[in-house]
């Protein structure tokens, strides 16, 4: 009932360590994710029957599958760790899509493999759903992303600091090869291994790389360009990661392992809310100071490939900071109006970040409530009223009303960019809190209703856009593991 075509499976032993999931005791539907499976050529009925939860769960391993958990390494907070591996995921298989895109299909929470280092392999049901959340929003947002196909509950409790009920996530991925995949290889010093991973990743994801004059600096290159242009599109939304390590660094340039990541209400680049950052490695500004860092140790692997001059892998390095620009400065022009490039664009756009910095003005309400503004002056007294010193925001909106005459259709342009609705923290919790202590689903399928359509306006909705209470702060966020 799933269209397996593997091709990972077909790489020599050491890529990764065949094991089946670990069967659950009273696997339970949460959701399927119908959409998605049909795009995938799986029948979203099937999944919803007693055979399909049994594979959703771990306790049948469906015809074609190829159950195995993969080996990794990955720098860690900056510390190199050179085993870490799937400690409790596990990849059935591949698929390809009806758009013709291979994909991954993997069970997270499906019990313990060679990788788990004296874990339980196990996963809470509130961090699934959390997965589960994030990532379709983050795909409705138009982020690359992992997806999510499907939820069950295990009916057996996971220990982490207390008791809580399991689950099991089935996250859909265009891979799960990672910067620290290359990593495990290189450690070791197995540069036929690094030469294997290179080629398999350049067929499945970056076949044009394969014709260039040296294939693994312009497969390089190709990393570079989608991490530069994904982590662009995490600061435009005021998103952080949480724990951006090379082994949570995807070489399809996907958002991939939703742990402790969270949506910034108020704007401060020093935003953190991963419990386990306690230095601000992974902080809202430093995304992208740490994906070039990730994307260092990338090239690092790939030198033996790349000739006897480190010049190239250099080069390629330094078209990050180019490519990010283009993404992060183009993209802050499109949130404010402006589709076209003029001079003083970029610090029109850095002076309103600024006066949000230093008002604490929530970020995602201020560009949204600038699209009504952008209407005509019956909008400003909204957008005004979210900073406390009007004045300083009344001088910067008579620059902006004169560079955007100099556009057409700004408003309509402002709202495709610029979401009503985000996973707010404070929402995202009490729909886990829930799920998790109560068995009550309805707000998590509410809110990932919402999140489903996050640039269409609706007033009924308005408790679901609005930043939260004093009280209602999320001001950590934890791994889940």
């Amino acid at each position: 009932m799933i269209p397996f075509d593997n091709t990972y499976a077909r790489l020599p032993d050491r890529f990764y360590a065949r094991l089946d999931p670990t069967p659950v005791a009273a696997p339970k539907l949460v959701r399927v994710n119908t959409m998605l499976a049909r795009q995938l050529r799986i029948d979203p009925d099937w999944l919803a029957t007693s055979d399909g939860v049994a594979v959703l769960a771990g306790n049948q391993v469906p015809a074609g599958a190829e159950p195995m958990a993969l080996a990794y390494a990955g720098h860690q907070f900056g510390h190199f760790v050179p085993q870490l591996g799937d400690g409790r995921a596990n990849l059935l298989g591949e698929v390809v899509g009806l758009d013709g895109i291979r994909r991954d299909i993997q069970l997270k929470g499906a019990g313990p493999t060679p990788f788990s280092r004296r874990g339980d392999g196990r996963a809470a049901l509130g961090p699934v759903l959390r997965e589960y959340l994030i990532s379709e929003a983050m795909a409705a947002l138009g982020v690359p992303t992992t997806r999510s196909l499907a939820a069950v509950t295990t009916g057996e409790p996971v220990r982490r600091e207390a008791l809580l009920p399991g689950a099991v996530l089935t996250r859909v991925a265009a891979s799960h090869m990672r910067v620290g995949t290359f990593q495990y290889f290189a450690a070791q010093g197995d540069a036929a291994g690094v030469k294997l991973l290179a080629d398999h990743a350049i067929a499945r994801h970056y076949p044009d790389a394969a014709g260039a004059e040296n294939p693994y600096l312009a497969f390089l290159s190709a990393v570079i360009a989608r991490q530069a242009d994904l982590v662009a599109r995490w600061l435009l939304i005021g998103f952080i990661h949480g724990v951006m390590n090379t082994d949570n660094c995807s070489i399809a340039g996907e958002t991939i392992d939703y742990g402790p990541c969270a949506f910034m209400d108020a704007y401060d680049p020093g935003t953190v809310f991963s419990s386990i950052d306690q230095h601000g490695r992974y902080a809202y500004g430093n995304q992208p100071r740490i994906v070039l860092w990730n994307l260092t140790r990338l090239a690092e692997c790939l030198l033996p490939l790349l000739g006897d001059t480190e010049d190239g892998a250099k080069a390629a390095l330094a078209g990050f900071a180019p490519a990010f620009e283009a993404a992060y400065f183009g993209g802050l022009r499109r949130k404010i109006g402006l589709q076209t490039e003029r001079k003083g664009d970029n610090d029109l756009t850095q002076d309103l970040l600024k006066l949000m910095a230093e008002d604490g003005a929530d970020f995602t309400l201020t560009f949204r409530t600038l699209c009504d503004a952008a209407d005509g002056p019956t909008g400003e007294a909204a957008v005004g009223a979210l900073f406390k010193d009007a004045g300083a925001y009344e001088a910067w909106a008579q620059r902006w009303r004169v560079r955007l005459a100099q556009e057409t259709g700004s408003a309509m342009a402002m709202r495709a960019v610029n979401p009503a609705f985000i996973p707010r923290n404070h929402l995202v919790e009490a729909a886990l809190a829930a799920a998790a202590e109560r068995a009550d689903f309805q707000p998590f399928e509410t809110l990932l209703a919402v999140l489903s359509r996050p640039f269409q306006d609706d007033p009924n909705l308005e408790r679901y856009a609005t930043p939260p209470r004093e009280e209602e702060r999320v001001l950590q966020t934890f791994c889940g593991t």
